[in-house]
């Protein structure tokens, strides 16, 4: 409607300009035309007989020119017909244009412009985070289809195991990394992206093959910090501290300083000072978790939150410490398309030996969505959580996904 309202303004702007002039013009030749010449023939008999009167001309001289002064006002009076003839050419222009002009605009509009282009209800329909997801799948195909024809591409094996990997199809991208190194060799970027990879599908547990490529990269570049920390937390989770420490505390002075990894290291050293003995632990948490602890969590999303939230995103249940390191003590993942959902956290899916549940009296319960299907916290996750739990308190624990990361 607006469109409409303002060319018709500019069609009546533009009338407005053209056609009085038009319109004027025929009608000032029609109503003036006899008069003036009248006038004229007065004023010119007035000069006749004043001319007469003086003796500055003869009778005969005075009925010679008054004759051709009738004469002439006879003729101008015959050119009437003429006058009205242009009057009435000159009218049908302006019906023409005040007709024919929105008419051809409006059929050259309607053949070949869009009137929807100037709408936003199509745009404000479309989900601009699903339309990007859908997009990115749209290129990470095209090139997986690409690197069917090119199998020995190593860059294009490269490119497409890191596109997988931050869609969090692991998998996919592990077979990627895979022929990247059988392309490349021992290369240690490729090692370290393989084995995250391969540790990432199997629920981030390091021992075998991520584990031997690991070290293999670190023998290549031993100051290669992704592989002193990924080296560390392997020789954590197969319980070797000592060696865990070394390596975190040179990744530790590597980092710089203040920034959110090394306080990351610095806590999961800390965590490793005040560690007592595993045969010392305090009576409280071996009571309360024992060694098979486990907890029961119910997690849903709030109804005001599922317009935030795709099916494929990424959906960590985990319980934490109530102090120190933010590692998780046990943790699932699951996608908002499970929701609602049961899991149960248990000693099993501990990160490291010694942080797992059962080493703890009471925890933190969170659940978190991820877009980008980072284990880590990012701002506009959607999350949920219970603030404290005791291990020794049995049935399930209810947490609503209701709030955000800011």
């Amino acid at each position: 409607m607006l469109f409409l309202l303002i060319v018709s303004v500019l069609i009546l702007i533009a009338f407005l300009l053209i056609l009085p002039p038009l319109w004027r013009k025929q009608t000032v030749i029609e109503a003036d035309l006899d008069q003036r010449n009248i006038l004229i023939a007065q004023h010119r008999l007035a000069e006749l007989k004043e001319n007469k009167l003086s003796g500055g001309l003869s009778q005969a001289q005075y009925d010679e020119q008054l004759a051709d002064l009738e004469q002439a006002l006879s003729d101008d009076l015959e050119i009437k017909s003429h006058v009205s003839t242009v009057k009435s050419q000159g009218r049908w222009v302006v019906y023409v244009l005040v007709v024919g002009v929105p008419l051809l605009a409006g059929s050259l509009y309607l053949g070949l412009g869009n009137y929807q282009a100037i709408s936003h209800s199509a745009e404000m329909a479309v989900d601009p985070d699903t339309l990007k997801l859908e997009e990115i799948n749209k290129m990470v195909n095209g090139l997986a289809e690409k690197m069917k024809n090119e199998p020995d591409n190593a860059q294009g094996w490269l490119m497409l195991g890191r596109s997988y990997k931050v869609l969090g199809q692991y998998p996919k991208a592990v077979d990627a990394f895979a022929n990247a190194y059988r392309l490349l060799g021992d290369q240690a970027e490729v090692m370290l992206l393989y084995a995250d990879t391969i540790a990432y599908a199997n629920g981030k547990n390091l021992a075998g093959k991520p584990t031997e490529l690991i070290f293999k990269a670190l023998a290549l570049e031993p100051d290669n910090m992704t592989a002193l920390g990924l080296g560390g937390m392997a020789k954590a989770q197969q319980g070797d501290l000592v060696a865990a420490k070394r390596l975190w505390e040179k990744l530790n002075a590597l980092l710089p300083p203040g920034s959110e990894s090394q306080l990351e290291i610095q806590g999961l050293l800390a965590k490793i000072h005040s560690e007592p003995p595993a045969d010392a632990q305090p009576e409280a948490a071996q009571q309360a978790g024992g060694p098979g602890a486990a907890i029961e969590v119910q997690v849903s999303l709030a109804p005001e939150l599922k317009n935030m939230a795709s099916p494929s995103d990424t959906v960590f249940v985990y319980a934490q410490a109530l102090s120190g390191p933010k590692m998780p003590l046990a943790i699932v993942r699951k996608q908002v398309s499970d929701l609602p959902l049961t899991v149960s956290l248990n000693d099993s899916m501990a990160m490291m030996p010694d942080m797992k549940l059962s080493n703890f009296a009471n925890v933190k319960l969170l659940a978190r969505v991820s877009k980008s299907g980072n284990a880590m916290s990012q701002p506009g996750d959607l999350i949920g959580v219970i603030e404290e739990v005791p291990l020794a308190e049995k049935g399930s624990h209810t947490i609503v996904i209701n709030g955000q990361v800011k």
